[in-house]
């Protein structure tokens, strides 16, 4: 069948390629810089074999395998992408007892365990992932897991300028809503806590990719989102 994900490509050069994959289509997303041939990969919850496909049409190298967060259908896919691509899977430290707890999740939702792998990296608050001219900020945004991450990535960050800057939010903000915070470590006064002192601080022009949905923008957000807007 042929491949119909989107593909973003700039006039910098960013390939930016997301699908939803898995029974609740969490959007895993490749960021490729198409001179280097390096790529991060960010929350590859399944269908490993459409992901190897893209990599492999647009020539790209995993440098690294990035979770937001460690909830079932951000990480199902994690142990194979790893044994095919070699890339160390990169997760923070507050969701690894989230991660060794799978088999808890996967009974919730009445689904196989998936394969675990090991975390090769902790991120933390303030950590650069660097990959072909691409740098991402690690910004650390606990409220839906406790280890909860998002990715920034500036406009202008050395020698690339973007047309805008980029943040993959996992489910910490979404169109029009934000993370549950029902579910294992959730905290609501954490999520709030993060969006209004961490994600509200970025620029409005800013384009959110979330887990789950359509993209928006921080300023959308600030003046939409009923989570959000203040009296």
């Amino acid at each position: 069948m042929e491949e119909t994900a989107p593909v973003q490509q700039s006039e910098s050069g960013i390939i930016q390629i997301t699908i939803p994959v898995g029974m609740l289509h969490c959007n895993c997303t490749i960021i490729g810089d198409p001179v280097t041939g390096e790529a991060l990969v960010v929350d590859p919850g399944d269908e490993v074999e459409r992901l190897l496909a893209l990599l492999g049409r647009h020539k790209l190298t995993v440098k690294a395998i990035v979770s937001t967060h460690a909830h079932i259908d951000h990480v199902g896919g994690l142990a194979k992408l790893h044994q095919f691509t070699g890339a160390p899977v990169l997760m923070h430290r507050e969701d690894l007892p989230l991660y060794q707890g799978m088999d808890v999740q996967a009974a919730f939702l009445g689904v196989r365990t998936p394969e675990l792998t090991s975390v090769d990296h902790l991120l933390k608050e303030g950590d650069s992932l660097r990959w072909g001219a691409f740098e991402a900020k690690v910004i650390h945004t606990p409220g839906h897991t406790p280890g909860s991450v998002c990715l920034y990535l500036p406009n202008q960050e050395s020698n690339l300028v973007l047309p805008a800057p980029k943040l993959f939010a996992g489910d910490t903000l979404f169109a029009g809503s934000i993370g549950r915070t029902d579910l294992w470590g959730g905290s609501m006064e954490q999520i709030l806590d993060s969006l209004r002192g961490k994600l509200m601080e970025l620029p409005d022009d800013t384009i959110v990719h979330p887990g789950h949905g359509p993209a928006t923008t921080i300023g959308e957000e600030r003046q939409s989102n009923p989570f959000l807007v203040t009296a």
